[in-house]
């Protein structure tokens, strides 16, 4: 199969550290047993110096660390990673580099986000934002139909637990890597950490995410270098002026054959045919799991 082919990295709902059966009672009053996400603290230090206590599903720490601290501007595209030690027991994850850091400064100002579980920033937000030169990347009507479809067959956490946002970086019409957390700026931050690590080009993808498409994820897309973000989502409005400002195309509300573009609409080329595409099944509307489709929502 062509997607098993190109996803490098994918969910893994069966993941027993990830999930978590729980006994309970429905509307009814009937006995129910359900999936419900875990999450756990994860403690960041860089050379030395604690940075932040995140709450996550605990997956791909050392990705995460790094992708949150470059999307902080406390690690550099250049600097040198000289180790990254994650500890499952202490649940620590320590990132070294041949830099020497000081942000004892930068983590005195603090920007509550917002992204769900509460995220912070640190710093100056928009640091570097106007200095960001992004391509014009044009975008396909027919990609992105495809990409939408290969990105609701995939199983994921959510389908099976709920509470989780997710977050794929693609190719044109395939998606490349698919995370998840309870946070969607975790999710992002374990994307930009990835592709750090694996020297990953920006210029040609797409960023997908099932949160909203705020000015947090418009600053991280931007930081990132990837010059289209999509989600089936909604927007706000200093999302879009900074989508605008940077050049990133912004596409929300993607459900089906439905979507809004509010910035970089002019680099859309509508080549698909709608009588041919097909509406979402309700299996994938947010707010719904496996146990909210069996109950009829």
């Amino acid at each position: 199969m062509r997607m098993a082919e190109t996803l490098i990295i994918r969910p893994d709902p069966a993941d027993p550290r990830l999930t978590r059966r729980v006994t309970g009672r429905d509307h009814t009053g009937a006995a129910i047993e359900a999936s419900v996400t875990v999450e756990r603290p994860l403690t960041l230090f860089l050379n030395g110096q604690e940075i932040v206590t995140m709450m996550t599903i605990g997956d791909r720490p050392e990705d995460l660390a790094l992708g949150y601290l470059l999307n902080q501007g406390m690690l550099l595209a250049d600097d040198e990673v000289i180790g990254v030690d994650y500890d499952d027991d202490l649940a620590v994850v320590i990132v070294r580099t041949a830099r020497r850091t000081d942000y004892e400064e930068k983590l005195r100002k603090k920007t509550l986000t917002s992204g769900c579980a509460q995220g912070t920033a640190f710093g100056d937000l928009m640091e570097g934002f106007a200095e960001a030169k992004l391509p014009r990347a044009e975008l396909r009507t027919s990609w992105l139909y495809r990409l939408l479809h290969r990105i609701n067959s995939l199983p994921t956490l959510y389908l099976e637990a709920g509470a989780i946002h997710g977050c794929a970086l693609c190719r044109q019409d395939e998606p490349l890597v698919y995370m998840e957390d309870v946070g969607r700026h975790n999710a992002v931050d374990k994307i930009a950490g990835w592709m750090f690590r694996n020297k990953e080009a920006p210029g040609d993808k797409i960023f997908y995410t099932t949160g909203r498409l705020t000015s947090e994820m418009v600053i991280k897309t931007v930081r990132m270098g990837i010059p289209i973000l999509v989600s089936r989502s909604g927007f706000t409005a200093w999302g879009v002026e900074l989508a605008r400002e940077a050049g990133v195309m912004l596409i929300g509300r993607c459900k089906g054959k439905r979507f809004v573009a509010l910035a970089g609409e002019d680099r859309i080329i509508f080549d698909a045919d709608l009588r041919y595409v097909e509406e979402e099944s309700a299996k994938h509307w947010r707010k719904n799991s496996a146990e909210a489709e069996r109950d009829g929502a």
